[in-house]
């Protein structure tokens, strides 16, 4: 999907979770380079620190992320769910030890970062991490950004840069067994209803594709 589409669908995801009643984990890539950046950050100073155009801000928090290969996620988590009564440090926390169980099932030993390191301020990926980043080699592989209000809990997710000999479809798949095994989860696909893709849509037009809401600050 394009990145004002992709923003859309999370929001779409966070608005409906409630009815759902249980926690929705999704998987998507971007039709081309962009960048997101998060919701109360000023654009002119996150303009000015990247190329990548489309520049979208997102419904979560962070820092600038730059997309072109790297993997993302998003997991929306109902009122009343044990997750979203969790402090947002704990659910950072939460989120990335799932993803840690998931790259030890393919084989990388990765670590959470158990304290800061402020080497590129205002972006997710621009050398230093925060704490319970996930770390591989030493450097970040894994960040995210949350947004928790009365409708739900949305956590945005990027894998980057990409592990060598690591397959798309191979992640996936032990992203869930990991949470069926550590967590007994029950998966079911979610198939969305006409209803929210055309929410989507018009959300990425008047919302994500807007100068009024991108540069909102």
């Amino acid at each position: 999907m394009a990145a004002p589409l992709n923003m859309a669908f999370d929001e779409a995801l966070l608005e409906n979770c409630a009815g759902w009643g249980r926690p929705v984990l999704r998987f998507y890539g971007w039709t081309g380079p962009a960048a997101t950046f998060g919701y109360f950050q000023h654009h002119a100073e996150i303009a000015a620190l990247t190329p990548l155009r489309p520049l979208v801000r997102r419904p979560t928090g962070g820092g600038l992320v730059p997309h072109d290969h790297d993997w993302t996620y998003s997991v929306a988590v109902p009122p009343g769910h044990a997750w979203y009564e969790a402090r947002a440090v704990e659910s950072y926390r939460r989120m990335h030890l799932w993803l840690r169980d998931v790259f030890a099932r393919v084989g990388l030993a990765t670590e959470l970062a158990p304290c800061c390191d402020q080497t590129g301020p205002g972006q997710c990926f621009g050398g230093g991490w925060e704490q319970y980043d996930l770390l591989y080699e030493g450097r970040k592989l894994a960040g995210a950004a949350q947004r928790r209000n009365k409708l739900g809990l949305l956590i945005q997710g990027s894998v980057q840069p990409l592990p060598r000999g690591l397959e798309r479809t191979a992640w996936q798949q032990a992203m869930t067994e990991a949470a069926t095994e550590h967590h007994r989860v029950s998966w079911t696909e979610l198939n969305p209803a006409p209803e929210l893709l055309a929410h989507a849509n018009h959300l990425a037009a008047a919302k994500y594709s807007s100068p009024a809401h991108n540069e909102r600050r």
